[in-house]
């Protein structure tokens, strides 16, 4: 549906934890925006982070989302970090068609020199290292990973450099989080987190016109600014996306849909059904214990504790226990 009016009139908005895909004709653009509350609230509350690792795991998530909520076959998207940071590894996957899980790992010294220092940025944080995008299909598929280094002050900036290194399509992804400091319901002091962001992609009926700049070391020739013409339609839409506010991706006042209607109304934006996503792990119990049936006699006995061998999920902190022998090979 096409929204025509400041007000957006009775239109049902889709609210936080939902996908909504969109399409603006008059620039050739189509994307996906999000708002995320209590999905990344479970998330993050689970694992009580220390507010830097909070911050890239909410926008690892953001990330996720967006760009696992465009699959459209039965699988799973890993986005994952790996560096020489004290923030050592942040993933997150989602499975579709609507479940999502993050984790982070960091050296409590390290975080806490690094906070000491004022060294809190996503660079600093992540250190040297790589961001993995791998598409998982399932048994008797092979895995797909496209992998960027690490090379850019936040997140939304290492994303664009692995679009722009990897994918024919142009496309220009933003990322927020915010802390929410309220009352609840008995008026207690009462912390939450939220996180918005939006990727969009110039996709014109000829992919010819679809060209984007290369990274340095790219097919051009070095030095050569004239070598690429960006499309005048693309570059007005990278300056519509680019101008979005950080508050205004987390803003619960003014909504996903509102926030489209702001950007694009002159272009006519058209939101499409949006998809929920939820904080599900996929582990269980029956996953656990086939992964322990195949490890050897050895390794089993040296995992038993008090008698039973117990498997805490990083992702979703439930812990499996198990007699040693319901998973000794047979």
């Amino acid at each position: 549906m096409t929204e025509t009016a400041p007000g957006l009139g009775e239109f049902d908005f889709a609210g936080d934890d939902q996908v909504v895909p969109f399409q603006v004709e008059g620039l050739d653009v189509r994307g996906r925006a999000v708002q995320l509350g209590p999905m990344l609230d479970a998330i993050l509350e689970r694992h009580n982070y220390p507010l830097p690792v909070a911050r890239l795991v909410a926008e690892t998530v953001v990330l996720t989302v967006l760009l696992g909520t465009s699959l459209k076959f039965e699988g799973k998207l890993i986005v994952q970090t790996q560096g020489d940071g004290p923030v050592d590894l942040v993933v997150a996957d989602f499975s579709t068609p609507d479940r999502v899980r993050a984790y982070a790992r960091y050296d409590k010294e390290a975080l806490a020199d690094a906070e000491k220092s004022g060294r809190v940025q996503p660079h600093e944080l992540l250190g040297n290292g790589v961001l993995a995008f791998t598409i998982d299909q399932g048994a008797h598929t092979q895995r797909y990973q496209g992998i960027v280094a690490l090379d850019g002050a936040t997140l939304e900036e290492i994303a664009g450099a692995y679009f722009r290194q990897s994918e024919q399509i142009p496309t220009r992804v933003r990322l927020a989080v915010a802390e929410l400091l309220d009352k609840d319901e008995n008026g207690k002091p009462r912390h939450r987190w939220r996180a918005g962001g939006m990727v969009a992609q110039f996709l014109p009926d000829a992919p010819d016109r679809m060209r984007q700049a290369d990274l340095p070391g790219g097919d051009g020739d070095e030095g050569d600014e004239d070598f690429f013409d960006e499309d005048d339609l693309w570059a007005e839409a990278k300056v519509m996306v680019e101008t979005i506010d950080t508050d205004e991706l987390t803003d619960p006042t003014v909504g996903t849909e509102r926030l489209l209607y702001r950007l694009f109304h002159e272009r006519g934006v058209r939101v499409y059904e949006p998809q929920a996503v939820y904080d599900r792990c996929s582990c269980s119990r029956e996953k656990i214990r086939d992964v322990l049936v195949g490890l050897g006699n050895e390794d089993i006995e040296a995992s038993v504790e008090d008698g039973l061998i117990k498997v805490t999920c990083e992702f979703c902190s439930t812990t499996y226990r198990f007699e040693a022998s319901e998973v000794r090979p047979q």
